[in-house]
């Protein structure tokens, strides 16, 4: 991936930041894409050194007009679009009788109409670089839980955009996939309104529900997003990874 541009939203934290970081770190030229200038800044700080650079772009994901100016910006700028990870996202509590259409709809713009817009605008450039797509989604996009209604639709109708996506672009020589994280330790919950205490509790009680025994962390989450941008990955395309300490595989509890 060395030379290679890759945009990656959802990088001032978590799976976004930590993917910048390792593509920056394996000589890939990256375009970070986040809402919190402050930590975009210190992203840029940490990859200073490394062999590849980040170029930090401060946008917000549900407005087309800044998403259409992120692809021009790329383009004057880098002058091409190899990989483009969606790892933009968020999640909050509610089930079929507390969710109200507000939320319902927020969620569902943030976590995949966003990503429809992205890809769609993102398509042509990718096509001319017979480049990749990696959505981040989640477990929750493969199996139903309780009270985070609106999060398992946005993500499981996520994964369906991913493999129809990837049948549509494939003759175009453009690959789709899309990661399944289980729980992962980052800022995602408590963005999402989990207080401190409470999320403390919810990793440790991940560590029942988790078969490996543990969350997961956001570094290893980007070693396979890293392999599925690669030519390692040529012939995989339309797939939605696991990497969820084995949480797929568990009855919901």
């Amino acid at each position: 991936m060395h030379g290679k541009v890759a945009v990656i939203t959802g990088a001032s934290s978590g799976i976004g930041r930590a993917t910048a970081l390792l593509f920056a770190q394996r000589g890939s030229s990256v375009v970070a894409v986040g809402r919190n200038e402050a930590e975009l800044g210190r992203l840029r700080d940490d990859a200073r050194d490394a062999p590849g650079s980040v170029k930090t772009h401060l946008a917000d994901v549900t407005e087309t007009s800044q998403i259409d100016r992120l692809v021009s910006d790329t383009v004057d700028n880098l002058g091409q679009i190899d990989v483009l990870v969606n790892a933009a996202g968020t999640i909050r509590n509610g089930s079929i009788e507390s969710t109200t259409l507000d939320e319902w709809d927020k969620m569902l713009s943030i976590n995949l109409r966003s990503i429809f817009y992205i890809m769609q605008k993102f398509a042509p450039h990718l096509e001319m670089s017979r480049g990749s797509i990696i959505n981040v989604s989640s477990v929750t996009g493969l199996r139903a839980f309780p009270n985070v209604l609106a999060y398992c639709v946005s993500k499981a109708g996520l994964d369906q955009l991913t493999r129809c996506v990837a049948l549509e672009l494939a003759p175009k020589g453009v690959r789709v996939n899309a990661v399944n994280p289980g729980v992962v330790v980052t800022n995602l919950h408590k963005r999402g309104g989990m207080g401190d205490e409470d999320y403390e509790s919810f990793l440790e009680h991940s560590r029942s529900t988790h078969p490996l025994g543990r969350p997961g962390e956001p570094t290893e989450v980007a070693e396979l997003i890293y392999f599925l941008a690669s030519e390692k990955a040529g012939w995989i395309t339309g797939a939605t990874y696991s990497i969820d300490g084995g949480r797929a595989q568990t009855c919901a509890r």
